[in-house]
């Protein structure tokens, strides 16, 4: 469902107004502006510039459309700073429901197996930037571990490392492996994940034309379960925030577990 504001930029004496849609689900608005609304009350907040649910469309604007802080600011008639700070809040809110990997897992334990990829985020360069470039993607970025049942629904998102770091390290770092080993949930990972051993399955080793045929096979068929999974990173990137970030590297983990938790909101 479509919520269309006003952007008012100001250039010389004129102001220009254009429509912007947020296609999201209306169950997505009306999670967080409850969530908002709670907070509200607990602080005992009497009143704001926005109401929460147009705190809430003016988050959503961020995250789906990557519209600016000056744009939004414009849009709904606030300040730059404020825009800001209701955006960090709401997404601090969202990012607490965001399930933790155990959760994750015990819900994947009901699945015939998971889907383990990861995806490279990218950022803007920064000053330090070595640790965050990708040798494989050859761009700066962060590294995010993504969970997804048979049918590429998204299941679970890690927190966003630096994106030099290798998916099978990654994956180490944050428990995955050994957490579906526990479960005994069998998992299906590409070529990235050589050596994790337990439940995780990747393709055989070598080019597809050496292999004999029975491993060209098995290989064949372990791309296209993996294939589905890739349904889970379109899904991510249809936030268009998390398709070029520009904020700092601290505050990305919260942007993909806010949206995270908006997506299994509406799923």
């Amino acid at each position: 469902m479509g919520f269309c504001y006003e952007n008012r930029l100001h250039q010389g004496l004129h102001v220009l107004v254009y429509p912007s849609g947020v296609d999201v689900a209306s169950s997505t608005l009306r999670l967080l502006s409850a969530q908002l609304r709670t907070r509200r009350h607990e602080r005992g907040t009497r009143w704001r510039r926005l109401t929460p649910g147009r705190q809430a469309l003016l988050a959503l604007a961020h995250l789906r459309c990557g519209h600016t802080y000056a744009q939004l600011a414009a849009g709904f008639g606030v300040g730059t700073t404020t825009a800001y700070r209701y955006v960090v809040e709401a997404v601090e809110l969202l990012a607490d429901l965001a399930p933790t990997l155990a959760e994750a897992v015990r819900v994947a334990t009901t699945k015939a197996y998971v889907i383990l990829d990861g995806t490279l985020l990218p950022i803007d360069r920064i000053a330090a930037d070595r640790p965050f470039f990708s040798g494989k993607h050859k761009k700066h970025g962060m590294n995010v571990q993504v969970l997804t049942d048979p049918f590429g629904r998204l299941l679970w998102a890690s927190a966003a490392l630096p994106g030099a770091v290798h998916d099978i390290k990654a994956a180490r770092t944050h428990g995955i492996i050994d957490a579906l080993a526990e479960a005994d949930l069998p998992c299906c990972a590409d070529k990235g994940y050589q050596g994790a051993g337990a439940t995780v399955r990747v393709p055989f080793r070598g080019k597809h034309r050496n292999l004999p045929s029975g491993q060209q096979a098995v290989n064949v068929a372990h791309a296209r379960i993996r294939a589905v999974g890739e349904q889970a990173m379109a899904t991510l990137k249809s936030w268009r925030l998390l398709r070029k970030l520009r904020c700092s590297t601290t505050r990305i983990t919260s942007l993909v577990q806010a949206v995270l938790a908006l997506h299994l909101a509406s799923s």
